[in-house]
């Protein structure tokens, strides 16, 4: 499918015309936290967010928004109308339409002979119906490595994912995207003595912790094995419920795909509060090999009930939710931006290394580790959010399914030559990028905040970078197809 036609946002124009005037002035080598920023390169950096819009505003996105998004709403209230026991018409996104449909491209996957998804539902532990979705392709190995993306909070339905979940499909994975409780069309409340429980979901991060657990349980499950929710935190077992539903046709027994799953190599991967559940989860649960974290990986080391500050993105430690303790013990990539949930622009320069703090806690730890921060990017460069209210940069969203593949092919899938794909050089001089970039500027990584990469604590060779901006010996061409894009590879044909 080819991308729609862009059209160029009157932010970049006036970005451009002021660079024009006073030239581009990225932050002094010698420039400290707390030192005033240059107003012109701040002004066209945070104009950046505003790249993305076109991809949507276009008379063939809105064209494509509408029509997806009536399909999805209809189809949304005809399941709930199905299924009185289930209740998600209060939550967010549960029509799953507009600002809440993700990217509109990609909705029709099987459909149009880019792969094969199963819609699924399953009981939590709370006793929630959860719903989801499992990809996979016809073509590839009988037996393929698993991962579990766990959504965001609040204006996050598992659709803002499906471009990752597509890209790593194609890269022979198995993967299970879903609903966090009181998001999309999983329901609103628990059941019985749980019925409370995680309840608000977006201010007490349970079911982000939780659920990703009750995923990645689903996700493991066969028909030898099906799948029954674990008992909640109150003790209650709901696994009668789960049965009972799957009785009646309403709930999977297990995972549709299960007989490709390989149980021995699973990755997990998740969007900010789901950023926080993962990194937690991941180094937690054993059946875990690594953990990519979207905004951002959460600092293990720290506990934090806190909530995000405007370009703070997350807390620097782990958000209340997890049980028990978690350490660094699996390789785990943090991405995030130079904006956050509230992008705010910069007066002062910030701590070059304030979005690396969990990053730093696993190199401390000697473990494998990475983080990148998109330059001029938001909270939202993780997802596709089509409406300029959750504005993103034109090529964040590619930087990161390169880099999400790259670090699960190398850490779940045991590929050794994926190194050579996360020491890449292509996003310091990227075609696409410097075309729409005001300054002309290629580089994808922030001239605030350090992007870096630790590598080869398990035994290969050690490998360190910690300015990805600057440049470093380790560095070099991946040798792959210089245009890389994750709308071409998911809708690619499957064959």
């Amino acid at each position: 499918m080819r991308p729609f036609p862009r059209a160029v946002p009157l932010a970049s124009v006036l970005a451009a015309t002021a660079l024009l005037l006073v030239g581009p002035a990225f932050p002094r080598a010698d420039a400290a936290p707390g030192d005033p920023v240059d107003p012109a390169s701040e002004s066209a950096n945070f104009q950046k967010q505003s790249e993305r819009a076109p991809e949507y505003l276009s008379p063939d996105g809105v064209q494509a928004l509408t029509t997806q998004g009536v399909t999805s709403f209809l189809d949304a209230l005809t399941d709930q109308a199905g299924d009185p026991e289930r209740f998600y018409l209060s939550d967010a996104c549960w029509s799953g339409s507009l600002t809440c449909s993700g990217d509109p491209r990609l909705a029709r996957w099987q459909e149009d002979g880019h792969g094969r998804v199963r819609e699924v539902l399953f009981t939590a532990r709370n006793g929630a119906t959860l719903s989801g979705h499992v990809w996979a392709t016809k073509a590839g190995p009988a037996s393929r490595p698993l991962v579990v993306i766990t959504n965001g909070s609040v204006q996050a339905p598992e659709q803002l994912y499906w471009y990752a979940a597509q890209v790593l499909a194609k890269a022979g994975y198995v993967v299970v995207t879903w609903d966090a409780q009181g998001q999309g069309r999983s329901d609103t409340l628990g059941e019985g003595d749980d019925l409370f429980d995680s309840v608000p979901s977006q201010s007490t991060g349970v079911t982000f912790y939780d659920g990703t657990q009750d995923a990645l349980d689903f996700a493991l499950s066969s028909e030898a094995d099906p799948y029954c929710p674990r008992k909640s935190r109150s003790g209650t077992s709901h696994c009668a419920t789960q049965e009972r539903r799957v009785a009646a046709g309403k709930n999977a027994a297990s995972n549709p795909f299960a007989r490709l799953v390989d149980p021995r190599r699973v990755g997990i991967a998740g969007h900010s509060y789901g950023a926080s559940g993962v990194t937690w989860v991941g180094n937690q649960d054993r059946r875990v090999d690594a953990v990519v974290a979207w905004d951002n990986l959460c600092d293990l080391a720290t506990a934090s009930s806190a909530g995000s500050s405007s370009n703070g993105s997350v807390p620097r430690g782990c958000m209340a939710g997890g049980q028990g303790t978690s350490r660094p013990r699996v390789p785990s990539l943090g991405l995030s931006a130079d904006y956050g949930l509230v992008p705010t622009p910069y007066l002062q320069q910030p701590d070059p290394l304030s979005k690396s703090a969990g990053s730093l806690t696993f190199s401390k730890a000697g473990v494998d580790t990475g983080e990148l921060v998109v330059r001029g990017g938001t909270h939202y460069e993780f997802s596709f959010i089509p409406t300029p209210a959750f504005g993103a940069t034109l090529r964040g969203i590619d930087l990161t399914a390169w880099y999400t593949t790259a670090w699960f092919d190398r850490y779940v899938k045991g590929d050794r030559s994926a190194t050579a794909r996360l020491l890449t050089t292509r996003w310091r001089s990227d075609a696409r990028e410097a075309a729409v970039d005001p300054a002309g500027d290629g580089n994808l990584f922030s001239t605030y905040f350090r992007s870096r990469l630790d590598l080869g604590h398990d035994g290969g060779r050690r490998v360190g970078c910690e300015n990805l901006r600057k440049g470093c010996s380790a560095l070099a061409p991946d040798g792959s197809s210089a245009d890389y894009a994750y709308l071409a590879i998911a809708t690619s044909p499957d064959r």
